[in-house]
């Protein structure tokens, strides 16, 4: 599913118009997006936390060349499932 078949989805189920849904879903992502670089969480129970990971530096390697590389230290974003959406999926 698609961003654009998202919005039809949930705007079906709201009953609102599909250009609100869509505003609705811009600033709900764009407000994830820039609490969890701020290194904070959000947490909705059931469904699941959106948090960062710090994944520090560390030597790879260049698949194309098999030559080593250093891969500086990171934030990652993370998804951790809640248990409502882990029994919704397993059903």
């Amino acid at each position: 599913m698609n961003k654009s078949e998202f919005v039809s989805a949930i705007a079906k189920k709201t009953g609102f118009e599909k250009n609100k849904t869509e505003a609705f879903l811009d600033a709900l992502m764009e407000t994830v997006m820039q609490t969890v670089a701020k290194g904070d969480k959000i947490q909705l129970v059931g469904f699941g936390t959106f948090l960062s990971r710090r994944r520090e530096a560390y030597t790879g390697r260049n698949p194309k060349n098999g030559k080593e590389i250093s891969v500086s230290a990171s934030n990652i974003p993370y998804f951790k499932t809640g248990k409502l959406f882990k029994e919704v999926v397993n059903k």
